[in-house]
């Protein structure tokens, strides 16, 4: 009796399988026969669209990368650029200042030979008053060099002012331009005298004032040349100081009054010239 039980729950596993098996044939021969388009046209709804998303997503990080890329690229190009604009702009200025320089020492040059007659030595501004102008100053050069108080100074195209104080490789210089500057000064033209007085306030305007002038025939006009004159006790001779601007007769009707355009610039010296010799040297009085 157990033995037959035995085979009947094998035969009923057999059975089971067997039925299994018929279904997975019957199901794949079903799924031969059924249509593809349908399937294919579902697919192309829900699979399509996402693929192109796909894509686009793809396309858009492709761009940025490249974009990243040439953003790059142009900020190293970019410095580069800069770097060589630096450059240029910084030998633009050195060629600026050397032209600048060429020029200011054609002029002391061309002023040296105007007054070849004295010998001199050239220096260098190395520090100024306070202010705008230079009513005083100091020069590199000094008692080795041959300059000595009361030396004439001289720069642009004529009188700078003259020497107060000396050391051996250093000097001071007012110009004519401080309040305490007088210069005794006359015209080119006809030698009429008058004083060259300094005035800082006047300076601003760029002028000179000279006074008592004399000038009985009315010959002087603007334009005309003030030099220095030979009764001044401290400068030579006939250095140019200005052009006169401006002119007036005085209350006493005796003499006049005016302004003169200074012939250097007295807002950016330089260089300038010693004259070494002095005024008694010449044998002036």
């Amino acid at each position: 009796m157990k033995k037959k039980h035995d085979w009947n729950i094998k035969s009923k596993h057999i059975l089971v399988v067997m039925i299994l098996v018929c279904i997975s044939l019957m199901l794949l021969t079903f799924a031969g026969k059924f249509p593809a388009a349908p399937v294919r046209k579902a697919a192309s709804y829900a699979v399509v669209p996402f693929q192109n998303g796909i894509n686009k997503v793809g396309t858009a990080l492709s761009d940025m990368t490249s974009g990243f890329r040439n953003k790059k690229k142009l900020v190293e190009e970019n410095k580069k650029l800069q770097s060589k604009v630096d450059e240029l702009t910084a030998e633009n200025s050195r060629l600026t200042q050397s032209i600048s320089e060429l020029d200011r020492l054609k002029k002391l040059y061309d002023l040296d030979k105007e007054y070849s007659e004295y010998d001199k030595v050239g220096a260098e501004v190395i520090s100024k008053n306070s202010g705008n102008w230079f009513s005083t100053f100091t020069i590199n050069k000094g008692s080795d060099d041959g300059i000595q108080k009361d030396c004439n100074v001289i720069a642009g195209s004529g009188l700078v002012g003259i020497v107060t104080e000396v050391g051996k490789n250093w000097a001071t210089v007012r110009s004519i331009i401080d309040d305490t500057s007088n210069v005794g000064a006359m015209t080119m033209t006809t030698s009429d005298t008058c004083i060259v007085s300094g005035d800082m306030r006047l300076i601003d305007e760029g002028k000179l004032q000279f006074i008592h002038l004399k000038d009985q025939d009315d010959k002087i006009q603007e334009g005309e040349k003030i030099v220095t004159s030979a009764v001044s006790d401290k400068f030579l001779k006939g250095i140019l100081i200005g052009y006169v601007s401006e002119i007036e007769e005085d209350p006493n009707n005796l003499t006049k009054t005016g302004t003169l355009t200074p012939a250097v610039d007295f807002e950016h010296l330089q260089e300038v010239l010693v004259i070494k010799e002095l005024k008694q040297q010449k044998g002036d009085s």
